[in-house]
C-alpha cells in the first residue's frame, strides 16, 4: 500500500491543540486501552467488553504498519482510524474517540481525515462494520446502509455501512 500525499504530522481544524500523525509501535497500549474504554462508553456489560477485548487490541507491528493514524491532544492520544485494504475497496477498520471526546466534534474531524486520506491512497470506497451505537454517526456523514454481518467476537449483529469517495486525479492525468 503507497503512503497518502499527506503531511505526517498536521493539526486538526476546529480542535484547537489537536494534532494527527501516523501511529507508532509504541502507541499499541494507548489505542488498546482507548478502544476498549470508547466501547464501554456506551454501557455495555463487562463480560460483554471481555469478549471484544482481542479485537480491540492492537500490536505494536499494527500500529507502526502506516494505515493507522492517532489524534493526539497535549501529548494524550485522545482518538484515531485505521484503514486497511487495498485500493479501489477497503475498510474503515476502526474509529475511536475517548469517551471525554465524543459529543465535541473530534470523530467527524478524525473520519474525515481517514476519508482523505483513503481517498489519497486511491480507494474509491469505504466499506465498515459499525457499532450499532455509532451508526447515526457515520449516517450523518454520509454513510449508507449495505446490510448486516455477524461480529466475530460476540456473534450479534452489525450494520455494515459504506463510504463512496471522489476518484483523486492519477499524476500522469492532464490538470
Amino acid at each position: 500500500m503507497t503512503r497518502p500525499p499527506s503531511p505526517t504530522t498536521a493539526s486538526l481544524p476546529g480542535t484547537p491543540g489537536t494534532t494527527v500523525r501516523r501511529a507508532r509501535a509504541d502507541d499499541a497500549g494507548a489505542v488498546s486501552a482507548l478502544a476498549l474504554r470508547s466501547k464501554a462508553h456506551w454501557g455495555y456489560p463487562p463480560e460483554f467488553l471481555e469478549q471484544c477485548r482481542s479485537e480491540l487490541t492492537y500490536t505494536p507491528e499494527r500500529c507502526a504498519a502506516g494505515s493507522m493514524w492517532v489524534a493526539e491532544r497535549d501529548g494524550e492520544v485522545v482518538g484515531f482510524h485505521l484503514v486497511a485494504g487495498d485500493p479501489p475497496e477497503g475498510e474503515l477498520e476502526a474509529l475511536f474517540v475517548a469517551p471525554e471526546h465524543i459529543g465535541t466534534g473530534l470523530g467527524g474531524l478524525l473520519l474525515r481525515h481517514a476519508l482523505v486520506v483513503a481517498a489519497g491512497l486511491g480507494f474509491q470506497r469505504l466499506v465498515l462494520e459499525a457499532d450499532p451505537h455509532a451508526e447515526p454517526f457515520y449516517r450523518r456523514h454520509g454513510a449508507v446502509p449495505e446490510g448486516h454481518a455477524t461480529s466475530p467476537s460476540t456473534g450479534r449483529q452489525l450494520p455494515v455501512l459504506s463510504f463512496r469517495l471522489p476518484a483523486q486525479p492519477s499524476s500522469d492525468s492532464p490538470r
